[in-house]
């Protein structure tokens, strides 16, 4: 199994929809009240990634995994209303329109000068067990242009952090989840890596 990593927008066809199906197969069970089925999730969001910042893991020529890392000079998601209306009607695409504003119009941590916020770590369910999500981030982690990187997990995500904490991640904060029943995540945990220590 040879595994690759490379920027989506660096690939020679358009991936956005492979990121979506990934994000909706690792964030989907958040995304719920928007709609229950995994086609019209994945169909209303392949339009709001932005390539740009997504890096991908690359399997015998499928996508296997996905990571956003952004120094909020460009954000990783860029939500359009209509395209939300159009997949998940008109009251829950444009509710949908505002809870993604609200939740990316900007790293959830200060970023710049080298530090960069990593975000949507997520396998294909295909692909889960490999080493795909910790390849992913060793190689943002390699990278000579940034010297610390922060993410934010879910407290209830104790795989996802146990995988942070083994590629150095510390924890430095952490907030109240609002709607936490709904949610099922009671804090969101904020980690940080420096590569220069």
């Amino acid at each position: 199994m040879v595994m690759e990593i490379k920027k989506a927008s660096e690939l020679e066809k358009n991936v956005s929809h492979d990121i979506s199906s990934i994000f909706v197969d690792g964030f989907g069970e958040h995304l719920t009240f928007f709609s229950k089925k995994r086609e019209t999730l994945t169909a209303a969001l392949a339009h709001m990634f932005v390539t740009e910042v997504f890096y991908v893991a690359i399997i015998d020529g499928e996508i296997a995994g996905i990571t956003a890392c952004t120094d909020g000079h460009i954000l990783s998601v860029h939500p359009n209303k209509q395209e939300l209306r159009k997949h998940l009607g008109f009251v829950k695409g444009t509710f949908a329109y505002y809870v993604f504003n609200r939740e990316f119009k900007k790293p959830p941590i200060e970023t710049g000068s080298g530090k960069v916020s990593i975000e949507f770590v997520a396998t294909s369910p295909a692909f889960q067990g490999k080493g795909v999500g910790t390849a992913i981030l060793e190689h943002l982690l390699s990278s000579p242009t940034f010297t610390e990187y922060i993410l934010e997990v879910a407290d209830t995500n104790t795989k996802a952090m146990n995988l942070y904490r083994k590629l150095g991640f510390k924890e430095f904060t952490r907030k109240k989840q609002a709607f936490r029943k709904l949610s099922g995540v009671n804090y969101r945990v904020y980690m940080k890596c420096k590569t220069n220590d």
